[in-house]
């Protein structure tokens, strides 16, 4: 299959412009179902399809690249490194839904994860999420993360827990230094020590995504309280 390349000139709807988004797979009858879903939502714009990563983004810049973890029978946890590395962020969708394959890619960099059999609102919802850099736990991650519990989960004090759960829930380290009354230096610390005591656990998290998805995995925070099944926050918060 060759790359498809869709006019991506600035475009707006009600809220600003498109999110442009490059897809990736190997498999036509998922490509373009996963493009039919994503064009339809008249908040995405699809700019390039196809099943070689590097062929697609020489089609033009993309704010999301949705991308199978699969490619022509080899698993591409390193193109996720490589593209993540460049700044790029990266959905993986993928059949491989596995607790030790979702921390792997975020691991790598990857800003979300997305099981293949998720359907068309969860898997809008995960792209508008990556545009706007903020978290949002579909299903399947939600489960296979609250589904192992592991001995080296670190202890969290209850103001890095409320700090994390905040931040989380698409705040900005201001907002949150806001909402609990103290400085945002304080808020920065809170989280850089949750980072550290993973790390000193053995279990580096080196993104937004894959603390979250450690939080949840250990119990320290529930998807629901971060909007699991509902994720409107402001797309122009930093995060």
């Amino acid at each position: 299959m060759g790359t498809d390349t869709v006019a991506s000139g600035m475009t707006y709807g009600s809220g600003g412009a498109r999110v442009a988004v490059a897809i990736v797979d190997d498999h036509p009858v998922v490509l373009e179902g996963v493009r039919s879903w994503l064009a339809a939502d008249p908040r995405l714009e699809v700019v390039a399809t196809g099943d070689n990563v590097d062929a697609v983004l020489s089609a033009g810049p993309a704010d999301v690249i949705l991308l199978d973890l699969r490619l022509h029978g080899r698993m591409v946890v390193d193109k996720v490194s490589e593209l993540s590395a460049a700044g790029q962020r990266v959905v993986v969708y993928s059949e491989h839904h596995e607790s030790s394959t979702i921390l792997a890619v975020l691991d790598a960099g990857a800003v979300a994860f997305l099981a293949k059999h998720e359907g068309r609102d969860h898997c809008v919802e995960t792209v508008l999420a990556a545009a706007a850099d903020r978290p949002y736990v579909p299903p399947s991650l939600a489960g296979a993360m609250v589904g192992d519990r592991r001995s080296t989960r670190p202890a969290l004090s209850d103001k890095e827990r409320e700090a994390l759960l905040l931040w989380f829930q698409s705040m900005s380290k201001a907002s949150v230094a806001k909402r609990m009354q103290i400085s945002e230096h304080t808020v920065k610390q809170y989280v850089d020590r949750a980072r550290i005591k993973y790390a000193r656990a053995g279990r580096p998290a080196a993104t937004k995504s894959a603390l979250l998805a450690r939080a949840i995995e250990d119990g320290l925070i529930r998807p629901e309280e971060i909007g699991t099944y509902r994720s409107h926050a402001s797309p122009d918060r930093p995060a």
